[in-house]
This record gives C-alpha cells, sequence and structure tokens, in this order.
C-alpha cells in the first residue's frame, strides 16, 4: 500500500517481540478499566515528577485496538480522517485497483476535488465507502446463507 506522506510507520519497522510484550501488557491494564476511565500515572520526562491520566472510555477503545494490532505484530499507520489521498492511496486502502477506483468516482460512489488535473479523496469519504460496502457485502452473505438453509 502507499502510505500518504504525512503517514508514519511504527518505528519504520514492524514492531519487535518486545514491543508486542509491552503491548499486550499495556492492552491487559487498560482491559482491566474497560468500564469506565482508566487512570494512568506516569513520570513526566522534564521534571520527574508522576502525572496522572485519565483516559475516557473512547480513548480506552481507540488504545485497545491499536494495542491489539502491534500485539499481534502487526504494522500499524495513523491516517487523519481530513487527509486527503491519492486514486492509488485510496485504491489501495479498498483493496481495488486504481482503474476500478476511477470508475467508481466517475460514477459518483465517492467524492472527489481536484487538484489541478490530479483527482483527491478524502480519507472520511473512503472509509465511507468501504463501510457501506462491507456491510452491502455482509447483508448479500445472510441472504446467501439463509437461501442455502431453505434448502436443507
Amino acid at each position: 500500500m502507499t502510505l500518504p506522506a504525512s503517514a508514519l510507520p511504527f518505528g519504520n519497522r514492524l514492531p519487535s517481540a518486545d514491543d508486542r510484550q509491552i503491548a499486550n501488557q499495556l492492552r491487559q491494564i487498560l482491559a482491566a478499566h474497560k468500564a469506565g476511565e482508566a487512570h494512568l500515572q506516569v513520570s513526566d520526562p522534564a521534571t520527574k515528577k508522576p502525572v496522572d491520566i485519565t483516559l475516557t472510555p473512547a480513548m480506552s477503545d481507540l488504545f485497545l485496538e491499536l494495542l491489539r494490532y502491534i500485539g499481534s505484530g502487526d504494522a500499524v499507520t495513523l491516517l487523519p480522517i481530513q487527509q486527503m489521498l491519492t486514486t492509488q492511496q485510496a485504491a489501495d486502502l479498498l483493496n481495488v485497483s486504481r482503474p476500478y477506483l476511477i470508475k467508481l468516482i466517475e460514477k459518483g460512489d465517492i467524492p472527489h476535488s481536484m487538484v489541478g488535473r490530479h483527482r483527491r479523496l478524502k480519507a472520511e469519504d473512503v472509509f465511507a465507502y468501504k463501510s457501506a460496502r462491507d456491510k452491502a457485502r455482509a447483508e448479500a452473505l445472510d441472504e446467501l446463507i439463509a437461501d442455502s438453509a431453505d434448502l436443507y
């Protein structure tokens, strides 16, 4: 996948065994506080004094998901939702060819804007299309399963 210029890979490498172990430990700690706000205490590097940090449930969920991927050794890239993507980057995110993505754009399935003579897509729009596509696929699969169950 072609990464946006602002995207930074995990230290230019896959997570090491130590990274995975630490991620799994931190994930267990955060999961234990999943019901409410998680309270963490870290040392301020400048003053060396402890600082209390409170994570809201939404922040805990985000960190838990991130740590789950790192803990299993997967590469992770953070992408701001307002990030503008090239057609190749969007095609890579959707796991489709660039020509197929261009057809989707021309049909109006995914909004885009022009920068000079180049098409750019908001990551938010690409993720919305992906979510709708995945939902439609799941519904079609459920329908197939229901139809095949009627045959038995």
